[in-house]
């Protein structure tokens, strides 16, 4: 997770092997410097088209609404059009005829099928979606990279999962759910905290960790007189509490002195959770994401974006989420409807490897989409380009 694969000539470029040699190579962020990169790069830096948001996808430039309508349509599980979104009929008559998966996208070029989307928006210059030109103007100088359109693939994937783990391998700790003795086992987690904790969800639902810092001391019930039908100050006992709230009521507004700064949450953010899911499907990861990525994210805009960029180059990859807070321009708001979506590392990486005869000058590419973890490596899928041929293969799992 340090990204030190991302950018290793020295284990990646020209590397003997058999008749010939190979290179695992990529194309190099903006904020890397563009051209070309000898490393790997991974899927969480890129926006999981079956999980980004209407408003996510939205933002890609050159998205239109009735392209977004579309895809949302195509990767709906129901069978029922979405508002104004193309119909079976629109795809029964198409010659030859289609019809909408109506679940999550299997491949990035299954796009192509979805109303609206046309190569030259999904694939840019990139016909085989390896990151480079095509085969028959096929150019690695680092000057032909950097002025050159890739379209939303380079973008996008279907692929992106992590698990909700510590970056350790352990357990976190739901603060949804866990009692006052686990919340305590996390370091930095004080009695009087997680008895705010516990105190601060019996009324408020936590939807992200962002919600944390509005947890306030929990008040000490001792205070309150036990006198019949009253308090000490005469308060009915039948009323709810202060923060109490009625069922068709939102969420009051917490009140009293918080007990989680920032700096705290930052110290403590990757020892917690508050999913159920084993997996985090379509996160975002923070450390990888290029400018692009990061402002189709909730409440991002391309300045931020920007400064989150910036940031990570200068002082070095976040240790979690909640170190956003230390990037310019980052408010408390901002986080919070960012918490959700993003990640501070990855599991899931593209290899694109090409091999080379020295004798025959023959090369072939392959990329293969891969998902490791402590204890397992598992292949999502491979394609395979044979240059000389000018023939693709492709395989998912």
């Amino acid at each position: 997770h340090s990204g030190q694969l991302y950018d290793a000539p020295e284990h990646f470029r020209d590397v003997a092997l058999g008749r010939g040699q190979y290179h695992v190579f990529r194309r190099g962020r903006e904020d890397e410097g563009g051209g070309l990169q000898y490393g790997i790069s991974d899927e969480e830096s890129r926006l999981n088209v079956n999980v980004a948001s209407e408003e996510e996808l939205g933002k890609l430039d050159g998205m239109t609404p009735g392209v977004v309508t579309a895809i949302l349509n195509w990767r709906h599980a129901d069978n029922a059009p979405a508002s104004g979104g193309p119909e079976w009929e629109y795809y029964a008559s198409l010659q030859p005829p289609s019809q909408p998966r109506d679940g999550p996208l299997q491949t990035v070029r299954e796009l192509l099928m979805v109303r609206g989307v046309s190569r030259e928006l999904l694939l840019g210059s990139d016909a085989h979606r390896n990151g480079l030109r095509t085969a028959e103007n096929d150019d690695r100088e680092t000057s032909s990279l950097n002025n050159w359109d890739t379209g939303w693939a380079e973008l996008l994937t279907v692929d992106s999962s992590v698990k909700d783990i510590t970056a350790s391998g352990g357990d976190r700790v739901n603060i949804q759910s866990a009692d006052e003795r686990s919340l305590t086992g996390v370091r930095g987690i004080t009695s009087d905290i997680a008895r705010a904790i516990v105190a601060y969800r019996g009324q408020n639902q936590f939807k992200s960790l962002a919600d944390l810092l509005d947890v306030t001391a929990a008040q000490n019930q001792n205070q309150l007189g036990q006198g019949s039908g009253g308090n000490a100050t005469g308060q009915d006992q039948s009323a709810p509490p202060p923060n109490a709230q009625s069922p068709n009521s939102s969420p009051s507004a917490p009140t009293g002195p918080k007990v989680i700064s920032e700096e705290l949450l930052m110290e403590i953010a990757d020892d917690l959770t508050v999913q159920t899911e084993a997996k985090l499907a379509g996160v975002v990861n923070v450390n990888t994401a290029s400018l692009e990525v990061l402002a189709c994210l909730p409440g991002v805009s391309r300045d931020l974006a920007q400064a989150i960029v910036s940031y990570r180059t200068s002082s070095g990859f976040f240790p979690n989420t909640a170190c956003l807070l230390k990037v310019p321009g980052m408010t408390r708001d901002i986080f919070k409807q960012l918490a959700a979506r993003v990640s501070a590392r990855s599991e899931t990486f593209r290899i694109l490897s090409e091999g080379k005869v020295t004798s025959t000058g023959t090369r072939q590419r392959i990329q293969e989409i891969v998902r490791l973890s402590l204890n397992e490596f598992t292949t999502l899928s491979y394609r395979e380009d044979d240059l000389d041929r000018k023939s693709t293969r492709l395989n998912s799992s």
